[in-house]
């Protein structure tokens, strides 16, 4: 594996160029070293022996990748998630200054006919990842959307900003009993993310992991309207640490929820992976590209799917990724703001808790 890393205090991330996943992840916290993102089980097994299908990002699952299209490639020659998410990327440069620290990536192939580039900046004393991706060209239409990942040895509970509800698909990830199980009804819809229907006519609350015992789901949130910052904390409950997205709704306008808990009894999966969580900020529908590309049950509800890609235009999406320590007896978090040059979270005791943060990442 080559990778790339980037070391600015508190953070230390490495780049799989062969797949442009983050494959490692560190925050310090005061004496505390945070690792906030997931790594496959197999990426560590030396013996480990694929089925001929199974695509890179599989392969060398792990962190947060960039993927476009989201899911289902059937409009373009390529894997599940898109070239970003399964083939290399070459690194650009690295340039410093000014307590900060900017590398730059592009992938070696094209996206319906479109350079993209990947831009990793780490600014000093901030806990976060200031990711952006850019579309330079192109025709035709593309959806995109991050797969941050992140593990729950003993689960946790998910905090996210205003949502109009949580959809899932018309088919469960797994309906074959003999290769997996799914929990969650499908099709099935509610404003309420603490009452989801259960296929087996229970209710599950998606704001906290897991929801069910082995399975494998996915979910979709649609952001509300009115706020200009988008968000999901995961507190983790054996990690003692939360880890948050950031976003702008108006560009990504989904959070969509992968629920990996030994669902999946095929290699290489094989009920292991477990108590994972995706959070996969984008536009697009779960359905592929070429649904996010026509009217679509999102469209319809006036949720954009794609972006339109052009040769004299560039499209930029950008997102952060962090993380902080916590204490046993921190409460749930409420909500989230930016202040200056901090971000606050506000927790369910009433405390706060500010971080160092560069509110003006997301409003470029």
């Amino acid at each position: 594996m080559t990778t790339c890393t980037l070391d600015l205090d508190p953070v230390s991330l490495s780049i799989d160029l062969s797949v442009g996943h983050i494959a490692e992840l560190k925050i310090r916290d005061g004496q505390r070293m945070l690792t906030p993102l997931h790594r496959a089980p197999w990426l560590d097994d030396p013996d480990m022996i694929f089925p001929e299908a199974t695509p890179p990002n599989v392969r060398r699952l792990s962190g947060d990748f960039f993927c476009a299209p989201f899911g289902r490639n059937d409009l373009e020659e390529a894997p599940s998630h898109g070239w970003p998410a399964n083939s290399a990327w070459d690194h650009v440069e690295t340039v410093g200054g000014d307590n900060q620290l900017t590398a730059v990536f592009r992938l070696q192939k094209l996206v319906m006919g479109a350079v993209v580039e990947k831009r990793i900046t780490l600014i000093a004393g901030h806990p976060f990842v200031y990711q952006e991706h850019c579309f330079t060209g192109g025709t035709g239409a593309v959806s995109a959307a991050h797969h941050v990942m992140v593990h729950m040895a003993e689960g946790g509970d998910l905090a996210v900003s205003g949502k109009l509800g949580a959809r899932t698909p018309p088919d469960a990830l797994e309906p074959d009993p003999s290769r997996g199980r799914s929990s969650l009804a499908y099709p099935a819809e509610t404003a309420d993310l603490t009452a989801f229907p259960l296929a087996d006519g229970g209710l599950a609350d998606l704001t906290t992991y897991p929801v069910a015992g082995q399975h494998e789901d996915f979910v979709t949130l649609v952001e509300a309207p009115g706020h200009a910052l988008g968000w999901s904390v995961v507190s983790r409950k054996a990690e003692q640490d939360r880890v948050i997205v950031l976003k702008r709704p108006d560009i990504l306008p989904v959070t969509m929820l992968w629920m990996s808990n030994g669902g999946r009894d095929y290699a290489p999966w094989s009920g292991r992976h477990t108590g994972v969580l995706g959070i996969e900020d984008g536009r697009a529908s779960p359905l592929g590209h070429a649904d996010s590309c026509r009217d679509n049950a999102l469209t319809r509800s006036g949720v954009e799917t794609a972006f339109a890609l052009h040769d004299a235009k560039t499209i930029r999406i950008r997102q952060v990724v962090g993380a902080c320590a916590t204490a046993d007896a921190d409460s749930k978090v409420l909500e989230l703001w930016n202040e200056k040059e901090k971000l606050v979270l506000r927790l369910q005791d009433g405390s706060l808790r500010r971080l160092s943060y560069d509110a003006s990442f997301l409003a470029g």
